[in-house]
């Protein structure tokens, strides 16, 4: 079973990914798009879910958005 991440007041992951995914000019679709080429099963609506912080984040898709944004978990998780 895929262990899901909790957001809380203080780590605002989605707030971060959506921070980093817009320095970089890549837009919603285009993030879930490579995240699909590599494996990861997540939709455009989940992203705007967990960006919002409406959803919990699961450890593979937050592991993909690592990787395909070339950041850090110290980043996503600030």
């Amino acid at each position: 079973m895929e262990q899901k991440i909790k957001q809380d007041t203080s780590i605002h992951i989605g707030a971060n990914i959506r921070s980093i995914r817009k320095s970089q000019n890549i837009g919603q679709t285009e993030l879930v798009s490579r995240l699909q080429v590599i494996g990861i099963d997540m939709t455009r609506e989940a992203l705007v879910k967990i960006e919002r912080g409406i959803q919990h984040i699961q450890s593979a898709q937050l592991r993909g958005i690592r990787d395909v944004l070339r950041t850090t978990y110290d980043e996503l998780l600030k």
